[in-house]
């Protein structure tokens, strides 16, 4: 049984109320402490080990944001999970370092995502351990802006990821697009999920690779593009092969083709 001692952040009292009933009613969690703005929180922290922090993102003073990205400098700083009303924040919640992002109304499944989420982040460290890694929601998505419309891109319709600068460029079956996190970003939290790094500046989603072409020193992996687009080679760093064929034999989440595809 786990120990978890958690911070329930909310400046909105009948908010703060549901999310601390909800917490206090999981088996992992033995402990809700609340706030209702960050400088109430940070005094808290202060005073007492707080395992996890669940934290509302608009609130008057300091913001979620804000105080997360102050917490972000504690040298063990504890898993943040966000809990809003806004869905075109996450981007900006996993640049901070969150483990979750929780949508208001809260679902009880998703809460136990969030909690398992904080298990894991800290089963490395000195908080209560997990034996088992949680499951990746199959619903995960990103938030996307293309021609002043905010879309929500499902991780699996994905096929590649590709590094520019401080973004990410998402290639889907739909078009590309250019989203405010770094690759490093999407690597950590989609590793789990059939996502793996074969070069500085790629990521690739494992189902849509079809073959490995090496030509001489150099090795392409070829990725199925979705929907009408061609498939495309992109560049394997010589340290990433091993690896990446590793990862092609046992991951049992994909259809690997030998050989030779269109």
């Amino acid at each position: 049984m786990t120990d978890l001692t958690v911070l329930a952040v909310d400046d909105e009292i009948p908010a703060l109320d549901e999310l601390t009933y909800l917490l206090n009613r999981h088996d992992a969690v033995s402990a809700v402490h609340k706030a209702s703005d960050a400088t109430q929180a940070l005094r808290e922290l202060a005073e007492r080990r707080i395992d996890a922090v669940f934290l509302d993102i608009s609130m008057p003073g300091l913001s979620g944001m804000e105080l997360a990205a102050v917490l972000a400098n504690y040298s063990a700083p504890p898993p943040i999970v966000f809990v809003t009303a806004h869905d075109d924040r996450a981007v900006e919640a996993f640049d901070v370092g969150a483990v979750d992002y929780l949508l208001k109304p809260l679902r009880a499944e998703r809460l136990d995502q969030a909690v398992g989420r904080i298990l894991a982040s800290l089963a490395g460290g000195e908080g209560p351990v997990r034996t088992e890694e949680p499951d990746e929601p199959a619903d995960d998505v990103i938030p996307v802006e293309s021609g002043g419309i905010t879309s929500l891109v499902q991780r699996d319709s994905i096929s590649w990821i590709e590094a520019v600068g401080d973004y990410a460029r998402l290639h889907t079956d739909t078009g590309a697009y250019l989203v405010r996190v770094t690759l490093s970003t999407l690597e950590s939290r989609w590793g789990g999920a059939g996502f793996a790094r074969v070069h500085r500046s790629y990521l690739v989603a494992l189902p849509m690779v079809t073959g490995l072409r090496s030509t001489g020193a150099s090795t392409m992996v070829r990725v199925r593009a979705n929907g009408a687009s061609p498939a495309v080679e992109l560049p394997v760093s010589r340290r990433q092969v091993r690896e990446l064929k590793d990862r092609l034999v046992r991951d049992p989440m994909r259809t690997f083709r030998s050989g030779r595809d269109g």
